[in-house]
């Protein structure tokens, strides 16, 4: 749920992801995210994010790599902390290829804000929906002390486009703590969000150098 960052919740606190317009036509910096052109909501297998959510977040951005390397990358739940800092742990509660059904629990810090204390966060997350090489949703609760986010749904889009792979993503988050300070918990949700694309942007991109050489 990548942001809290779910992001999912690592977005509503860290820079902690708990956790997108102009693209057709815009010139995005190298290693930026970009807004999308349409900002309908981003479904996998048919579902998306919480619509009735007052926090949210979509941006996206393109990886100049193998979408091959790219769902690797994203999918190896276990190594995210190798390419992550914000994420401090990560472990698989079942086996095999990520999958529906596939549970992973993860830790993230959250700095204080107005309304929460600096804490942990142990992310909870269960994947929903998932197409290979496509697309991936999953949800869950992010629990520390003094802090708790009751539901994150963090949806995630593969598209090949010329030169690499479009990834969009989005997240909702949802519960009485973070929905006490809005405009707060948005802007942490969209700020691990945006890192999480960095970081994956020049994880994917430097393999694909080194495998090139």
């Amino acid at each position: 749920m990548p942001g809290i960052r779910h992001t999912s919740i690592r977005a509503a606190l860290s820079t902690v992801p708990l956790v997108v317009g102009v693209l057709a036509t815009t010139v995005t910096p190298a290693g930026a995210t970009a807004p999308r052109p349409d900002t309908s909501p981003l479904t996998c297998r048919g579902q998306g994010v919480d619509p009735d959510a007052l926090i949210r977040h979509q941006t996206e951005t393109v990886i100049h790599a193998p979408l091959q390397t790219i769902w690797k990358l994203h999918t190896d739940v276990e190594r995210w902390p190798s390419w992550q800092a914000p994420v401090t742990t990560a472990e698989r509660l079942d086996h095999g290829p990520l999958r529906r059904g596939s549970v992973f629990r993860w830790t993230t810090p959250a700095p204080p804000t107005p309304t929460t204390p600096a804490t942990t966060l142990e992310i909870t997350s269960t994947v929903e929906q998932l197409k290979h090489h496509s697309c991936i949703r999953w949800t869950g609760p992010a629990v520390g002390d003094g802090l708790r986010i009751d539901n994150g749904v963090h949806v995630w889009n593969f598209t090949k486009v010329k030169g690499g792979v479009r990834v969009s993503t989005e997240e909702t988050h949802t519960g009485e703590q973070v929905e006490s300070d809005v405009p707060t918990a948005t802007r942490i949700l969209r700020e691990g969000l945006e890192q999480w694309l960095r970081d994956l942007k020049t994880t994917a991109e430097a393999h694909a150098h080194h495998q090139q050489h």
